[in-house]
This record gives structure tokens, sequence and C-alpha cells, in this order.
């Protein structure tokens, strides 16, 4: 099946985009994103908006038609299967299925300062009305907050025998959240420690990402603790059953 942008009707192709110029706002300024825009190839080009933003800077908001068509039915992306436990399902298994407390250590790491994704996953007050993993009585939870160095994660995981670490992300410029995730994996594995289940988190994370780095899941915007607890569980459980489990 062959999917195209839906704009004003279906299969037109008309899409959206912004972007900032580096020039002041003129109709100079504004006929260079019109131009910038059919080098993208889009046809049709509207630009709808054009504000100054900051210092000889533009941004603009445009419309055009491309002709670009997916063959949808051959996209293939890796997803997170993670069974649909809820809070009392999640403790009675782990009490019965693995008979200790799960150990979770995470934190916002590098330079990112931006605890909201790993508070909403940790802490006990959660997400939407899903109780953050500090509150299940099954779970030893320890959120270390903002800007872990690595080592020193990894090191408290270390300590504490933990099961699982959780990663936040946030910050992105430049890629950094690429570089700083990819570089605690690095340091896992000469430490020995790539046994434990390493789980990203962020606004730009999805499962394929988060594959590519070296992470057994990825989980982007809008996850819920539960969907966390019960990957970290559903794991662990078939580990044990394979006699690969911490005992």
């Amino acid at each position: 099946m062959k999917v195209r942008a839906y704009g004003d009707r279906r299969d037109d192709g008309r899409i959206q985009l912004s972007f900032t110029l580096p020039v002041a706002a003129s109709a100079k300024a504004k006929e260079a994103a019109r131009q910038f825009c059919e080098k993208l190839g889009l046809k049709n080009v509207l630009v709808a908006t054009m504000e100054k933003a900051g210092r000889d800077f533009s941004f603009f908001v445009a419309y055009g038609n491309s002709d670009v068509a997916l063959e949808y039915d051959s996209i293939s992306v890796p997803e997170v299967t993670v069974p649909t436990w809820d809070f009392k399902e999640i403790n009675k298994i782990i009490k019965e299925k693995i008979g200790r407390k799960v150990v979770v250590v995470g934190a916002c790491t590098g330079s990112d300062a931006h605890t909201v994704g790993i508070d909403a996953i940790i802490n006990m007050k959660g997400f939407a009305g899903d109780k953050g993993l500090e509150a299940y009585p099954w779970i030893d939870a320890h959120n270390l907050g903002a800007q872990v160095d690595n080592i020193t994660l990894l090191a408290r995981a270390q300590e504490l025998h933990a099961d699982a670490v959780l990663v936040s992300q946030v910050m992105t410029q430049r890629d950094l959240h690429l570089e700083n995730s990819s570089q605690l994996i690095e340091i896992a594995r000469k430490n020995n420690q790539r046994g434990l289940l390493f789980l990203l988190g962020g606004p730009r994370i999805d499962h394929k990402l988060g594959l590519e780095l070296g992470y057994d899941a990825g989980f982007g915007p809008g996850t819920k603790p539960s969907e966390v607890a019960s990957y970290i569980v559903d794991v662990l459980v078939k580990r044990k059953r394979k006699g690969e489990g911490k005992k």
C-alpha cells in the first residue's frame, strides 16, 4: 500500500514545515524561504508565516506539495513487547516468580539536567495516574537525579546489585544523547556489567534507537511506569526460567 502526505485532501502530498534562516525578516528573506522549500523538492510553495527570531534571524512556516510516496507495507520497525500488567499484578509476579525485590537504578546522565522523564518513571507519584516504581513494594527503586556521570551510575548499580539501569536523555543538541548513551554501554561492557538490563528513555528515543545504541529497550514520550516495570519483570522472569537470573 502506497501512502502520501495528507493536507487538504487525500494523497495531495501537502505538508507543513517550519525552519529558521540566519537573515533579518524582509521580503527578500521570505523569497529565500520559498526558494529553500523548492530546493527541497516541494511544489506550490506558500510561505505562510515570517517572524523575527532574534537579531538577524527569521522563523518561517511554509506549505508545499511533495511527490514522495512510501510503500507502507514494506516498513519494519522493532517495537518493545510489554505485557499489559497493572500495579497489583506486577508486585504479585515479582513475589511469586522472582521471590525478592527487583532493584532498579536510574538517572539523567552526562550534562543532562532535565529530570522530568526519570522522575515520572521512578518517583512515587508517577505519571498520568500510573504509580512510579518507588511505590511498588516489591521494587527497590533508586533515582540518582540529574547530571550523573556514567561511571558513577554504573558504580552505584554495582553497589546496589541492580537488576536494571534506567537512563534518561532529554538534551539532544549536537547529538549529545547519542554520544553519552553509547558511552555508558561501552563502559558497562568493559566492567562486565552488560548482564544488567539497560533501558534508555527520552523525547527523541524509540526502541529502534535504543537497540542501535546497545540498550535492551528504548522508551519514548508517554511511557508509563507500569510499562517499564512490566518489561523489566517480564525479562527477569524469563531469564530466571533459563537459569540466567540473579539468585
